[in-house]
């Protein structure tokens, strides 16, 4: 809304010529100044201290180092005889009106002010508190922020902790796999060696059985009934032997 009025004002001023468009260069100007950074002073909660409802307490604190204590008051009254004297103000049925109305005005003041005052300041403390309700609110909810802020900054600086235990599970799980491969091959060789050394003493045994029995063989085609004869009659020769010597140890 300010802007637009603004925009209204300058378009009026545009259309008055030259010193419009000075005034228009002039405010554009004053808007698009940079802003003072300065700090900006509380407006006080209540008036100043005034005399006779309208003289501010200064004036008179300003004349009585110079005029003393009657100085403001002489002030007045000599000014009020220059207007009058001078007719630069002139007594008319309007200043009756005027003091008419000022009394009625004193009256109404001194009346219901009080009243009035009590009021104003009864609505202003509801805005009071209904401002500082808002300011609550606001301030639980910034809190309320704040603190999800660093719960969440919190959270972030345990990030890099979870990324590190993931990275050692993805490690322990390669080494794993990596160890059960290799368990795997060396099973696998174990396996191939086993029925290379089982193939190997498979020959060696045939090979043997084979020759025994060979040998077996040549040595039982070799043998002559004649021999075998002999061998028995052997045989038996020694086991007589035997006996009689067991019998003589006996006796």
């Amino acid at each position: 809304m300010l802007s637009r009025t603004v925009l209204l004002s300058a378009n009026a001023l545009k259309s008055k010529g030259p010193i419009g468009a000075g005034l228009v260069q002039a405010s554009h100007s004053l808007h698009t100044s940079s802003k003072s950074l300065a700090p900006v002073p509380a407006l006080p909660e209540k008036g100043g201290q005034v005399r006779h409802g309208i003289i501010p307490e200064e004036l008179f604190q300003l004349l009585y180092p110079k005029t003393g204590v009657t100085g403001p008051y002489m002030l007045g009254t000599g000014l009020l005889c220059y207007l009058l004297s001078k007719e630069i103000y002139i007594i008319n049925h309007e200043t009756l009106s005027a003091a008419s109305i000022g009394a009625v005005v004193i009256y109404a003041i001194k009346k219901f002010g009080p009243s009035v005052a009590a009021f104003a300041d009864k609505l202003n403390e509801e805005k009071v508190l209904n401002a500082q309700a808002v300011k609550d609110v606001a301030l639980v909810g910034l809190s309320q922020a704040i603190e999800e802020e660093k719960k969440e900054q919190w959270r972030a600086e345990g990030r890099s902790m979870l990324f590190d235990a993931k990275r050692n599970n993805v490690a322990m799980l390669l080494e794993t796999n990596f160890r059960e491969r290799i368990h795997m091959v060396t099973n696998e060789v174990k396996k191939r060696l086993d029925y290379q050394i089982a193939v190997q003493n498979l020959n060696r045994q045939m090979e043997q059985e084979h020759m025994v029995n060979w040998v077996e063989k040549s040595v039982v085609g070799s043998i002559t009934p004649l021999q075998e004869k002999e061998s028995i009659a052997k045989c038996i020769s020694d086991l007589k032997a035997l006996a009689r010597a067991k019998a003589s140890l006996a006796v």
